[in-house]
């Protein structure tokens, strides 16, 4: 399996600066060409999210230089992935805690990552930045963290009402700014022909499930060209919308 990858951040209408990070690494390894991809979301509202989001960044592109280089001259277990992935975040959490609180401020950052393999992806998630498979639908693959997910998923609040809640931007917890992380883990089978999809909340407020998948099917993503023309026209959609937020999109289609 090959894979095409694209990857686009802005700085919005807004902002004065781009607090979301992300990295993107195509991976020749023994097992067969790999992608590892991170995105993360500086914390709106909190002083140097971008800090935040290039700490936990430089510390999973760590992982991919050391670490998996290990495992593939063996066998990639979900557990083992597990277990490592989990202990990046809990110790970046405590290194951003510990910076803010010797700065005399609150940062912290959402995270998405994802490696994908010949066979199987592997995805951890803080946060309400997002992975999705997009092939003849558009799935998203994490489950979002946030006060209104939860209101949803406990039954006490339903989609549309969260569209319109006050509390929508609440995040459950993120890394640097809770005093415990508790990330998710998602795994699954990588399909060939299949587009793989990192984004901020930015990117997913002010346009459609069926805009993404119309400019993001595989089909539509021939190479690298249009997806970063499709990506960046779906960009300029979000700002003529008003989207106040920093937004970013990686994008990995297979082949």
């Amino acid at each position: 399996m090959n894979f095409l990858v694209s990857a686009n951040t802005d700085i919005g209408i807004v902002k004065d600066t781009n607090q979301d990070g992300l990295s993107v690494k195509v991976i020749n390894t023994s097992q067969g060409k790999m992608i590892f991809a991170i995105l993360c979301d500086g914390m709106g509202g909190l002083s140097n999210g971008e800090v935040a989001s290039t700490t936990v960044i430089s510390a999973f592109n760590e992982w991919v230089f050391n670490e998996l280089p290990v495992l593939c001259s063996s066998s990639i277990e979900d557990s083992t992935i597990r277990t490592q992935w989990e202990n990046i975040v809990i110790k970046q959490n405590e290194i951003i805690k510990a910076y803010g609180e010797r700065q005399g401020i609150r940062l912290g950052t959402t995270v998405v990552a994802m490696l994908i393999t010949q066979n199987r992806f592997y995805i951890l998630n803080i946060g309400d930045s997002r992975a999705y498979e997009i092939f003849d639908t558009i799935h998203q693959l994490t489950e979002d963290q946030t006060f209104v997910a939860r209101e949803i998923q406990l039954g006490r609040m339903t989609p549309e009402e969260a569209k319109t809640d006050s509390r929508k931007n609440v995040l459950l917890q993120c890394v640097g700014a809770s005093e415990e992380v508790y990330p998710d883990m998602f795994f699954g089978e990588v399909k060939k022909d299949a587009v793989y999809m990192l984004c901020s909340d930015g990117f997913r407020h002010e346009i459609t499930p069926d805009e993404i998948y119309e400019k993001f099917k595989p089909g539509a993503l021939t190479d690298t060209a249009v997806m970063d023309n499709n990506t960046k026209q779906l960009i300029e959609l979000n700002k003529q919308r008003a989207e106040r937020d920093n937004i970013s999109v990686v994008l990995v289609r297979t082949y």
